[in-house]
């Protein structure tokens, strides 16, 4: 037996880890030769949109994809970012794990230092052709050009040929590789995880040449590039235990106190005495000295005091404005008929890890209304192609009740059916993926739960517009019947009689009984005009009051019809109503400057004082306004005269309240 095991440990030797995926590739996303050539684009691409973020450039992104025999293809993606300096282009492209993001805590589209090594790994095992790279920096008047492969052994990149050669570019990168593959179309192919890239990265321009040589352009939805990202410490919530202690081991910290104000996040020096009195640790003692049943009292206090959610600054979500405008932008104006308003959710946090769950939802239109819905996933601004049952966001999905909001869900579980789109965005500092493939987000609680609220909000939205559509639709179908038979009846009794045709207004309003609220935007001139009409087919005087949540700031206020009696947190706005008589039409009107036609096309109107059920175009106003707070003023009507110009003087007749925490 002795001898067995000197001989098995003989055996025994360091696997390098490029030999490893060398021999498992298939953890990196070339399982197939479809996913292979998807693959190969997507770790491309997010690396020049991270570079190019990184140098504040917006981004101008060239995919060229050519067939050259059977199943080998030529990738080209070329980037106008800031360049790689010529000592770290073999590194970058040619050695695996080698990277900047890997202990950066703020949000970022590659995190391992595998994805675009991996591609010139996968080339030269597939058709033993060396990666051809150039790149220039803008201080250089040329460009590094070199041909390299990856020696697996060493984990190491091998050089084959290198040159400096004029390049029109000033600055940016160009990877060009040859690989085994298979290019497709349909709902898993290069088209449309480009597609997915440009709903989610608005600021970038993407140019697709396809193989048989057909050109795709996705111009950008804007010219803002996304507010840069910052790196932040660790955030208490979530951190494990064998972390706390690890992180003891390498701080700088003499005291416990200044380790956790230093090491931590939203940890200030009173917030850590909080929690180390509530741990029964001195404040003095020395962070090296933490034993392992004191590491878990802190982490049982952090649970018990108040900290301060995590910083934002280190996240970059898309915004719920960009996300509308974007998903029409790609999507196109035909494709659906409703875009619910967007849900951008508080940032949260797991394992320390603060993120942003984002959702969209696109309804109506040329959808389809037999097949499931249509599920856009991203992470980090980066489309999921694969796994999506193995997803978070597909679990929370199906655990929502869609029924309640209007579309069918067999069963009552499941992903629903219906004519729907439903984008979800999960942003954070280190998303927890289930693979190195980066396909699917792990089932962690914190992030299915906030991804099922948004949902569950978002589609409330749309609810209420399918309702409002509804409730409309019925009521005008009454409304015509009614206007159109009452006035030839009582054409015909006055006929018969010989009696003037009488006055049916009153009678109309007493057969329909509620309060007709039609509201409309357009986009004219740079200019959206907003107008709400209320129609009063009851038979007494109506007195209501009237919300509006818009961004008000943009209001043109020389143009407001009616001055509002409340402004609440400047964009939720109340106007009251003191009386609509019968049969009376109050129109409510005003412009609004410096928004894009996308950014605003829906109102959203809620009624109070008077019985909802009387009430169709509007909804109950929410409980969120918090009335209790608002003291309804005398309304002033703007008088003609009030031209293009002027601000509302809120000290006459308009209270403005901050919403309370």
């Amino acid at each position: 037996m002795a001898s067995i095991a000197h001989e098995l440990a003989k055996k025994q030797k360091e696997i390098s880890i490029s030999e490893f995926f060398e021999k498992n590739k298939h953890i990196l996303g070339f399982d197939s030769l479809t996913r292979a050539l998807i693959t190969a684009v997507k770790e491309s691409v997010d690396n020049s949109l991270d570079a190019c973020e990184d140098a504040g450039v917006l981004p101008e992104i060239f995919v060229q994809v050519d067939r050259v025999d059977n199943n080998e293809y030529r990738i080209v993606v070329e980037d106008n970012g800031p360049g790689i300096v010529k000592k770290q282009v073999p590194n970058v492209f040619g050695r695996l794990l080698y990277g900047s993001r890997f202990h950066v805590r703020a949000q970022r589209r590659g995190q391992q230092g595998i994805g675009v090594s991996a591609v010139v790994m996968y080339a030269q095992i597939t058709t033993g052709k060396p990666a051809k790279i150039r790149s220039r920096i803008s201080d250089e008047d040329v460009a590094y050009e070199c041909e390299l492969v990856l020696d697996t052994k060493k984990n190491r990149p091998q050089m084959v040929k290198e040159d400096f050669v004029i390049w029109e570019k000033e600055h940016g990168t160009r990877l060009e590789v040859n690989l085994k593959g298979k290019y497709v179309g349909g709902k898993q192919s290069i088209y449309e995880y480009l597609k997915g890239v440009a709903i989610v990265n608005p600021h970038a321009r993407i140019t697709f040449i396809q193989p048989d040589g057909g050109n795709v352009v996705f111009e950008r939805s804007t010219e803002a590039m996304p507010p840069p990202t910052r790196e932040v410490r660790p955030h208490p919530e979530g951190v494990e235990l064998g972390e706390l202690l690890n992180m003891t081991k390498y701080t700088e910290a003499k005291k416990m106190t200044s380790f956790l104000n230093t090491e931590f996040s939203r940890i200030s020096l009173r917030v850590a005495r909080e929690i180390l009195d509530a741990a029964e640790i001195s404040h003095n003692q020395r962070p090296s000295r933490l034993n392992l049943d004191q590491a878990g009292d802190i982490i049982d206090a952090v649970k018990k005091v108040k900290i301060m959610a995590p910083e934002t600054d280190c996240l970059s979500p898309i915004g719920e404005g960009l996300i509308r405008k974007s998903l029409k932008n790609v999507l196109g104006e035909t494709r659906a008929s409703f875009y619910a308003p967007p849900v951008t959710r508080e940032p949260k946090v797991f394992g320390g890890n603060p993120f942003i769950v984002e959702i969209g939802i696109v309804y109506g239109g040329q959808l389809s209304k037999e097949n499931p819905v249509q599920i856009y996933r991203f992470a980090n601004r980066v489309p999921l192609m694969y796994q999506q049952g193995a997803c978070a966001t597909t679990q929370g999905i199906e655990n929502v009740d869609w029924r309640r909001y209007g579309l069918e869900q067999r069963g009552g579980k499941g992903i629903p059916f219906g004519p729907a789109i439903i984008l979800v965005h999960v942003a954070s500092t280190k998303i927890p993926f289930t693979s190195e493939s980066k396909e699917a987000v792990a089932n962690v609680p914190e992030i299915r739960e906030e991804i099922e609220l948004a949902l569950k909000a978002c589609a409330r939205r749309l609810k209420t517009h399918l309702n409002k559509a509804e409730q409309k639709s019925k009521a005008r179908v009454k409304f015509e019947i009614v206007q159109e038979i009452i006035p030839m009846i009582a054409q015909k009794s006055a006929k018969i009689v010989g009696k003037p045709v009488p006055d049916i207004a009153g009678t109309i309003t007493k057969i329909m009984n509620v309060v007709w609220v039609e509201d409309e935007v357009t986009h004219i001139k740079k200019k959206h005009h907003v107008s709400v009409r209320l129609y009063n087919y009851t038979p007494k005087n109506q007195k209501l009051q009237l919300h509006m949540v818009l961004p008000y700031e943009k209001v043109d206020d020389g143009s407001l019809t009616l001055k509002p009696s409340e402004v609440r947190n400047g964009t939720k706005v109340t106007w009251n109503m003191k009386k609509v008589a019968p049969t009376e039409v109050f129109e409510l009107a005003f412009d609004m400057k410096g928004l894009d036609g996308g950014e605003y096309e829906e109102n959203e109107v809620f009624v109070s004082g008077i019985d909802p059920a009387s009430v169709i175009g509007a909804d109950v106003l929410p409980g969120d306004w918090d009335l209790e707070h608002i003291t309804i003023t005398e309304e002033k009507s703007v008088p003609e005269e009030a031209a293009d110009e002027g601000e509302i003087d809120y000290d006459e007749g308009a209270e403005v309240i901050e919403d309370e925490e």
